[in-house]
């Protein structure tokens, strides 16, 4: 791609992994969603040239437009009834929030001016606390990481039901309170694994699930079963509560 080098691209595709899957709700979906833009890049696809080239956005920036661009293109004309909040509200946030571009790009990728877009996301943020509320079972090994978290969940407006410290914990709670979400660690040192806890416990019912992580870039490979939702430690109560909402709805499926 113009402008793009192939370590660039490398880097990058994890973190574009990471906004399809939580804007479509599924790594299969999201994954298809990327593959299918960047084919169109490749092949100088003109329409995504065109796109590519709006607001003289940097290389990555170009690449989350062409995945909005595609996506837009497969869901034109159908309804998003999962949504509190409109769909170009939801990109926003997840770009601004989750990816971390600045607005005046974010409103580019979407196709909105700066001043729109900065309109749409304050009335995104104003709803976004009470849009989604669950029961919230936090996996976390780390006392004070435990209690930090559980703040943020409180303060995004959702109950939180349980802490588990240990797969086993973890396991024995969702079973037993059936929470609406699940926020993950991955590591649990001595305790097990986040992801077993999760595996384990999806067996046995369904529930959107959040992992928290500082390596998403691990999680997002493409390689394998991978979760549609990852969230950056350190992350702010914004970002959660974005993931949060996305996670609980389902994001806007195209599948």
């Amino acid at each position: 791609m113009d402008g793009l080098t192939h370590d660039e691209l490398v880097r990058t595709l994890p973190y574009l992994r990471r906004y399809a899957r939580a804007l479509t709700g599924s790594q299969r979906a999201g994954d298809n969603l990327v593959a299918g833009s960047l084919k169109q890049v490749m092949a100088g696809n003109p329409e995504q040239a065109s796109a590519a080239s709006h607001g003289q956005l940097a290389p990555r920036h170009r690449l989350y437009q062409s995945v909005t661009r595609l996506f837009d293109a497969e869901h034109a004309g159908a309804a998003d009834g999962t949504a509190h909040l409109p769909l170009k509200q939801r990109q926003l946030l997840l770009l601004t929030q989750l990816e971390e571009v600045p607005l005046d790009a974010a409103a580019a990728i979407v196709g909105l001016d700066a001043q729109q877009a900065g309109e749409e996301l304050a009335q995104a943020r104003e709803h976004l606390r009470d849009a989604a509320a669950t029961d919230v079972l936090i996996i976390e090994d780390e006392p004070i990481i435990a209690m930090d978290i559980e703040e943020l969940v409180r303060d995004c407006g959702h109950r939180v039901i349980g802490i588990a410290a240990t797969e086993a914990e973890a396991v024995a709670i969702a079973l037993r309170s059936k929470p609406g979400l699940i926020l993950a660690d991955i590591n649990l040192g001595i305790g097990g694994d986040g992801t077993s806890a999760v595996a384990r416990i999806l067996r046995r019912y369904q529930v959107p699930v959040i992992f928290v992580t500082a390596y998403p870039e691990r999680l997002l490979t493409g390689e394998t079963v991978e979760p549609a939702f990852v969230i950056t430690k350190p992350f702010d109560p914004m970002t959660l509560a974005t993931a949060t909402y996305q996670a609980v709805t389902g994001g806007v499926r195209l599948d």
